[in-house]
């Protein structure tokens, strides 16, 4: 016999969120061996113990949990580096990128959203707040560039950050290959020496924190091309290894996608 809680130790809408934590986690653990098109209600109410029509209540479908799931369990797992370099920082989201990806579960989860997201407004509109909500809190990263001077300062944060993710979604999503140390590289390498010689400046006004302004001595754009003394001239923090990286990163990746 279940001996009874004691009085406070649960809270209203106790089991609402039990409920919910158990067919996310039987979810989650079903994607580490199983595609997204082989889930169905009932297969998630054996895994969790939930009955089958308490999940068609509350999710209506799979579709349902998995936009659901996605929200609490999507990139925002990611970390968000802060090694005080732009470039750093960028590599080392790249590679965090890949290696969340790498992961089956990760993968299936993503296919699985986006299926959702073909088939269901709803399911599209979740897709489409969790990558924006994403984008607008890695952002920081160009912020704290333009600050430190590395960016100009009407830099599209967003932009660089959406340029830097694309090609890991194109991989994962169209030509199904590998997230391997090229792309990570690559992708890395390719939004840096965009976003520090101006290509994603928007001509605003507005300021992200960087005080220099695009031709003075300390702005990469003014400088990186012309004396090499730039982020993509290769300086001594970087061993020159700037404009040799972009040079590989502006190559056309034939075959690969």
């Amino acid at each position: 016999m279940t001996e009874p809680r004691p009085h406070g130790s649960t809270r209203p809408g106790g089991r609402t969120a039990r409920t919910r934590a158990a067919v996310l986690a039987a979810a989650l653990e079903a994607l580490d061996n199983q595609d997204f098109a082989s889930l169905t209600v009932d297969l998630l109410a054996r895994r969790s113990g939930v009955h089958a029509a308490t999940i068609r209540r509350r999710w209506r479908s799979v579709e349902g949990v998995i936009s659901d799931l996605l929200s609490q369990h999507g990139t925002a797992a990611i970390p968000i580096p802060d090694t005080g370099d732009l470039r750093q920082d960028l590599h080392a989201m790249a590679r965090a990128i890949a290696d969340f990806h790498t992961a089956p579960r990760n993968r299936r989860l993503l296919e699985g959203m986006v299926a959702a997201a073909s088939r269901q407004q709803g399911a599209e509109e979740v897709l489409r707040e969790i990558f924006a909500r994403r984008l607008r809190q890695v952002a920081v990263l160009l912020h704290r560039a333009a600050e430190r001077g590395e960016v100009p300062a009407d830099t599209d944060a967003e932009g660089v950050i959406a340029a830097l993710g694309a090609p890991f979604y194109y991989r994962l999503l169209i030509t199904r290959g590998p997230l391997d140390d090229e792309l990570v590289s690559s992708s890395a390498e390719t939004a840096y020496l965009a976003a520090v010689h101006g290509v994603f400046r928007t001509g605003s006004t507005g300021s992200t924190g960087s005080t220099g302004s695009p031709n003075s001595p300390n702005s990469p754009a003014g400088t990186g091309p012309t004396t090499g003394t730039g982020p993509a001239g290769g300086t001594a923090r970087n061993g020159g290894r700037g404009h040799r990286a972009g040079s590989e990163a502006a190559r056309p990746n034939r075959g690969r996608g």
